[in-house]
């Protein structure tokens, strides 16, 4: 330590604890019993200390006190829709998200009284008419256009294509519409929730997101010239599990990366992180418990330095949008943030010896297999030829194997499970993988939840 408080005390190595640890094992090997390896193939240690580092690591340039919370609305009805978001804010929410499924949204309408308040627009279509609308909005209210000031557009033709299986129309008119949007509001959005929630490894996720993110860069580095390309700013919408620490380390990784890829561009090297908690490990039966895992993940999400959170109400599975579980996941967010105090120290995951490794580690891992990537044609060549998706169908089998043998355990699913619990009658979704039989350019990445043959299982015998 350098700060002369501890100086008094006798410094211990690394090689001390080890032996230590291996007197009180009374004989059980130190490896086999103390280290285990994630599936990321990373070697979690009992311990980690200064040794560890050749040099200690920088000082990380995010604000965690600055992080806001996010109320999503999918935009069915454009004055319910407004109101909506006008009492959540009231009620604590700090910034808006709109799904809009058509470009027909009047888009004044939408943001009636929402002054001052930062918007992000996740559009399920591509429209440079939309976004030409959504700008001239803004003018006439004497504001700046939309990337300027608070609005975000999260328009992503590559997540789309992986996700659907096609583009919005074709490739070319896909890039040429994208890119002049980009253009206009000088920001661009990667959806890497898709990875995770289809079963991606940390490392996977981290290196689909880099590379999926290299494909727009390489467009815009022959389209745009160097002061728009210096003004771009990107969102990465992630998706955040319940694997604690690793879960703040693969934030940060992903930062790191980012600055890494964005410095070949000479691109801004800071980037905004739009956390989610996953769908992957979230139940219908027990449904409480997804309280608690969403709890976690947002604190791994803020811990990790994300800008912007939006909490999953409990019952999102099986369950329509509704108040009252939408008030509880909000306010699951204040009292971390006003009550817990996550809202008080920037970055207090900096110079916790466990975190950092975890972090270089899974920055390390990701920049490598970003680097296979590229020397294998890039990342929109690996899906078309089905890669991605094969190697992301084998991480998800992996981990599928070890929630049916309780490695991986859902409580009140694959452990302890109330046999009294009964859901059929509770469903207004259908919770479980949909098939629609239709032509694809591609196979579509396809989203499954760990405990959905259990339930469908559990479904029938009620």
């Amino acid at each position: 330590m350098s700060n002369g408080l501890f100086n008094e005390f006798d410094g211990v190595s690394a090689k001390q604890w080890k032996q230590k640890i291996q007197f009180d094992l009374n004989g059980a090997d130190y490896n086999e019993t103390l280290i285990w390896k994630s599936n990321e193939d990373i070697s979690v240690k009992p311990f980690y200390n200064a040794e560890d580092f050749k040099e200690l690591p920088e000082v990380s340039n995010t604000k965690a006190t600055q992080w806001n919370i996010c109320q999503t609305i999918f935009v069915a009805n454009v004055e319910k829709s407004n109101k909506k978001a006008l009492k959540s804010i009231e009620r604590g929410a700090e910034s808006i998200k709109f799904i809009i499924p058509n470009p027909d949204i009047p888009v004044s309408d939408l943001l009636k009284n929402l002054d001052n308040i930062p918007v992000f627009f996740e559009l399920q279509f591509l429209s440079e008419e939309f976004i030409n609308k959504l700008n001239e909005s803004y003018l006439k209210r004497n504001r700046k256009v939309a990337s300027e000031n608070e609005i975000s557009i999260q328009t992503d033709i590559i997540g789309n294509l992986a996700r659907t299986g096609n583009w919005f129309k074709n490739l070319n008119d896909d890039f040429s519409k994208f890119k002049s949007i980009v253009k206009k509001n000088k920001s661009f959005n990667v959806d890497t929730t898709l990875y995770q929630n289809a079963g991606a490894n940390m490392v996977q996720q981290l290196a689909y997101a880099l590379a999926h993110a290299n494909e727009y860069l390489n467009t815009f580095d022959n389209s745009f010239d160097q002061e728009t390309k210096q003004d771009l700013k990107i969102t990465f919408d992630v998706s955040v599990g319940s694997n604690y620490f690793f879960e703040i380390a693969k934030l940060r990784a992903l930062r790191l990366l980012w600055n890494t890829l964005a410095s070949e561009y000479e691109l801004n090297p800071n980037c905004n992180i739009f956390a989610i908690p996953t769908k992957r490990n979230k139940t219908i039966y027990d449904y409480n418990t997804n309280m608690l895992r969403t709890t976690t993940e947002c604190m791994s999400a803020v811990l990790g330095g994300a800008d912007t959170i939006c909490n999953l109400p409990y019952d999102v599975i099986y369950k329509k949008a509704n108040a009252f579980s939408e008030r509880i996941a909000r306010n699951q967010l204040l009292i971390l943030k006003h009550e817990s105090y996550f809202n008080t120290v920037n970055n207090p995951a900096d110079g916790a010896y466990y975190i950092e490794t975890l972090t270089h580690q899974l920055a390390e891992k990701a920049l490598s297999l970003f680097k296979d990537i590229e020397a294998n044609g890039g990342f929109l060549k690996q899906l078309k030829e089905g890669t991605i998706q094969r190697k992301i169908k084998e991480s998800a089998h992996k981990e599928q194997q070890q929630f049916d043998a309780a490695e991986i355990i859902l409580l009140g699913s694959n452990k302890h499970p109330n046999s009294k619990d009964e859901m059929k009658n509770e469903l207004e979704l259908y919770p479980f993988v949909k098939t629609h039989q239709r032509k694809t350019l591609i196979e579509p990445i396809i989203e499954k939840r760990l405990a959905e043959n259990l339930e469908q299982i559990r479904l029938k015998s009620e």
